[in-house]
């Protein structure tokens, strides 16, 4: 049997992971894909 802390103990890991996910979401810009027109430039 689980005791209340540790069931509120996984609330706050997944409220907070969720969160975390979900705000992450377009940090390096817009989410598309880019189109296939243009052509690789080779990395240096």
């Amino acid at each position: 049997m689980l005791c209340w802390a540790r069931y509120l103990f996984i609330l706050v890991v997944a409220v907070l992971g969720i969160g975390n996910m979900l705000s992450a979401c377009g940090q390096k810009g817009d989410l598309y894909l880019p189109d296939k027109s243009q052509p690789e430039q080779p990395r240096r």
